[in-house]
């Protein structure tokens, strides 16, 4: 089954040429079964890439989704232009009034800033507090996922002495029974690019979260609520192919130190093409949450929420 999605959509030519069962809205509305409703606050300074990225994950699946886009009213992206901000986002005052299945919150560029400096701090915690009662199950990625540790759970972030910055391997902390990482393998990989981490010890020390995957390089990378509705997942394993290198690629160009990203590119060359390693486990994480976290547990009436 198709993701839906608002017609004309850039995301949607880059979907549909890469064989991923597009529908657009109006087609979507006159079939008569209930889609799956998510909720992507996107808190990327690029916008369009980051959809791209989601929106390819979320549509490998059998199930028909619609997904709306919001960003923060406290603060105006500069990287998007505001015709598509206008066209295809709302804001938490425009879609608060909704219930939905599923929502993901991005990383954002702010992780080296204390939370309650960002300037859309105080506008994501009443973001965060209205999904517990308004949304079945909340995915947080990389700067999301320390937000919502933070304001859920009181957990900390640390100031890294270098950049995360890398593909690395990563193994489970819970029994093949957890349902986000069903099929998963012993040894999966994922990309990280951070400056802050959370710590183990602060997690075990909450009787309300459970660590569910782990590496010995990167650290913490997924974490549960006691009833499964709220993830954390510190990596970026919605990352194309060439994200790490446009990092990498720009931080050069603008004479910053930065080390060649980890178990990206043959033998640490940067002048080669980059291994794809997480493809299979990024398709597979999402899938497990749409399919098991969400689909198979939300109320087919969203009022019950």
């Amino acid at each position: 089954m198709p993701i839906n999605i608002p017609n004309n959509l850039p995301a949607a030519t880059v979907l549909e040429n890469e064989n991923i069962f597009v529908m657009h809205e109006n087609r979507a509305y006159s079939q008569d079964i209930r889609p799956l409703k998510l909720l992507l606050l996107n808190l990327m300074p690029t916008k369009i890439t980051t959809e791209t990225q989601l929106l390819r994950l979320l549509g490998n699946s059998p199930l028909q989704v619609d997904v709306d886009f919001m960003y923060t009213a406290t603060y105006t992206p500069t990287n998007t232009p505001q015709e598509h901000l206008i066209k295809f986002y709302e804001t938490f005052n425009e879609i608060k009034h909704r219930k939905y299945d599923g929502m993901i919150i991005t990383g954002a560029p702010v992780e080296q800033m204390p939370f309650d400096e960002v300037i859309y701090w105080k506008e994501l915690c009443e973001i965060m507090e209205w999904s517990k009662t308004n949304v079945y199950s909340t995915l947080h990625i990389c700067w999301g996922a320390q937000a919502g540790l933070y304001y859920h759970y009181g957990i900390p972030k640390y100031l890294l002495n270098k950049k995360m910055f890398g593909v690395f391997p990563h193994r489970l902390c819970c029994t093949n029974q957890e349902k986000l990482f069903h099929g998963f393998d012993d040894t999966f990989y994922v990309p990280h690019s951070r400056h802050t981490e959370v710590r183990r010890q602060d997690i075990e020390a909450n009787h309300n979260l459970t660590i569910l995957a782990e590496s010995d390089a990167s650290g913490v990378y997924a974490v549960a609520n006691t009833n499964r509705r709220q993830f954390f997942i510190t990596g970026h394993s919605e990352y194309d192919p060439l994200t790490l290198k446009t990092e990498y690629d720009r931080d050069i160009s603008q004479d910053l130190q930065i080390d060649i990203p980890l178990n990206y590119y043959p033998n640490n060359d940067p002048n080669q093409q980059p291994i794809v390693l997480w493809r299979s486990a990024a398709n597979l994480l999402f899938t497990n949450w749409l399919n098991y976290c969400v689909y198979q547990e939300t109320p087919f009436d969203l009022a019950q929420l």
